[in-house]
């Protein structure tokens, strides 16, 4: 029996990216007001038998997400500055851009927070207790973060569109219809995303790096580093099956504070950004379900419409 795909993306400058099954989609707002949509079929790592294999695909879709993260937006960059001519950035740049982005991280949320809690060393005998105060400096080092990032004025633009796309998911994952009306009936929060995620990531690595208990500085460092893909993987893991089991009481408690941390990343959008999440997450879905074109691209009915329309231009594939 095949597994239930669960659609994904995340905010681009004036945009929405949607991870489908076969594609990456994104559609984004130009400046003079229609939605470009343009779509690139998946790399085979991120469509292969690894991508489906527990624990390991948990790693890649860490990659995925800070590839195509990186590569849709800067992409997103030069359509909402109307710069479409512009040459294509080299693999190698991306790549680069990346390797930085995880070095930054891994610094300021997994080193720092291991530094500035061994000068309390002598203090904090137990492992245990000395990775609770470590997970907790961590916390409030990404809390801070998402509060100053979430005041700039194109970051609250950004976090609207990440309303747009949870809005739109949510919409399609409860049978509703996709029009910005009836999406903006759900919640900008969601069970799978990557704020919640890494909200996992930070429990989940209390509890692994305990059991290493308290070595040499360097030996932490080292482990820290080396434990990340397992620690990734598993907070995957518990995304995943947390998306599966809503219902469950103690799955909901479990999910809460990640769904209340979401209130930092996603702001309601307004009903044209709904507009361009919705026509994100169609395409993708077309591409996928040929058979659904007819139904989520009906005959317009000549009425009068509550909000006015945007056209939408359907861009060729990315090479």
């Amino acid at each position: 029996m095949a597994q239930k795909f669960y659609y994904g993306g995340q905010a681009i400058i004036e945009g929405v990216m949607i991870r489908g099954q076969k594609s990456l989609v994104t559609a984004v707002r130009r400046p003079q007001g229609d939605i470009l949509v343009e779509s690139q079929p998946l790399p085979s790592i991120y469509t292969g038998k690894l991508r489906q294999l527990p624990f390991t695909r948990g790693v890649i879709v860490l990659l995925e997400a800070m590839f195509l993260g990186m590569q849709t937006l800067m992409r997103s960059a030069e359509v909402a500055m109307q710069e479409e001519e512009t040459e294509k950035v080299s693999p190698w740049l991306l790549w680069g851009f990346v390797g930085f982005s995880l070095a930054a991280s891994i610094a300021i949320f997994v080193l720092t927070p291991l530094l500035v809690t061994s000068i309390f060393n002598r203090w904090l005998e137990s492992a245990v207790l000395f990775n609770l105060v470590e997970g907790l400096i961590r916390m409030i080092l990404f809390i801070g973060y998402l509060k100053l990032v979430g005041r700039m004025p194109d970051i609250k633009r950004m976090f609207a569109y990440h309303g747009a796309e949870h809005q739109s998911i949510n919409a399609f994952e409860h049978g509703v219809k996709l029009d910005p009306l009836s999406v903006r009936e759900f919640s900008t929060a969601h069970t799978r995303c990557g704020t919640s995620f890494l909200l996992a990531v930070m429990v989940i690595a209390i509890f692994v790096f305990s059991l290493i208990g308290k070595p040499a500085l360097w030996i932490m460092i080292l482990s820290r580093i080396l434990l990340l893909p397992v620690i990734a993987g598993l907070s995957y893991e518990f995304t995943r099956f947390a998306a599966g089991h809503g219902d469950n009481a103690l799955v909901k408690a479990l999910t809460r504070p990640g769904l209340w941390l979401q209130s930092l990343t996603t702001r309601v959008p307004e009903l044209a950004q709904l507009e361009v999440g919705i026509a994100a997450l169609k395409k993708a879905i077309v591409i996928d379900h040929p058979e659904m074109e007819a139904e989520l691209y009906p005959a317009p009915v000549p009425v009068e419409s509550p909000i006015e329309p945007m056209p939408v231009t359907d861009a060729e594939p990315l090479t």
